[in-house]
């Protein structure tokens, strides 16, 4: 496992050691940690899963980015 920060270096992103697939990401706030997993990496059923939908958060402010990331992620122990 390999940990990544992008440029804003709000959340360390997890990748494969061997091959670099994304497989997760943790956050850290003020409060509570939050993580997420990328179920697409784990070996499941593909045809079980919802469609993949492109999204940008290009120009997010890192307010925002916070918010909706404690908004969406899991809170972690």
């Amino acid at each position: 496992m390999r940990r990544y920060q992008f440029g804003l270096r709000s959340a360390d992103f997890l990748l494969c050691g061997n091959c670099g697939v994304y497989v997760g990401a943790l956050m850290q706030t003020r409060v509570k940690r939050f993580g997420i997993i990328n179920v697409r990496a784990l070996n499941l059923s593909m045809a079980s899963l919802p469609e993949v939908v492109e999204i940008s958060y290009e120009g997010e402010e890192m307010a925002e980015r916070l918010a909706r990331r404690e908004n969406r992620w899991t809170p972690v122990a």
